[in-house]
């Protein structure tokens, strides 16, 4: 052999190798990137899940317990109006034609 067959056999060996050496560079590549996205969706519902938490915190539960009062109010406003009929002073209540004002002016 000559001396440029041999440089050409290591010239084409040395090109096979940085060619595989590529490819294996760029599977690794996508693996890190596919890596990276998976802990940013990780990341991502971590901090939705927290998002969650806090809504619940400081606006649903603030809620609730208002809508808890309001109803027990509620309950309690029907509870005495449902005992107008039983009042002695019924017929002169002042509560009873306020609620039957309120009642006409809703339904015009």
């Amino acid at each position: 052999m000559t001396t440029i067959d041999i440089t050409a056999i290591i010239m084409a060996m040395i090109n096979l190798l940085s060619t595989c050496g590529w490819f294996v560079a760029g599977r690794k590549y996508k693996q890190e990137v596919e890596s990276i996205k998976a802990d940013n969706r990780m990341k991502d519902m971590e901090l939705a899940k927290q998002y969650v938490e806090e809504f619940i915190k400081h606006i649903v539960k603030p809620l609730e317990a208002r809508v808890d009062e309001l109803a027990n109010k509620v309950k309690d406003l029907t509870d005495a109006v449902e005992q107008i009929g039983n009042c002695p002073h019924s017929a002169d209540c002042p509560v009873r034609d306020e609620l039957r004002k309120q009642q006409g002016a809703s339904h015009q």
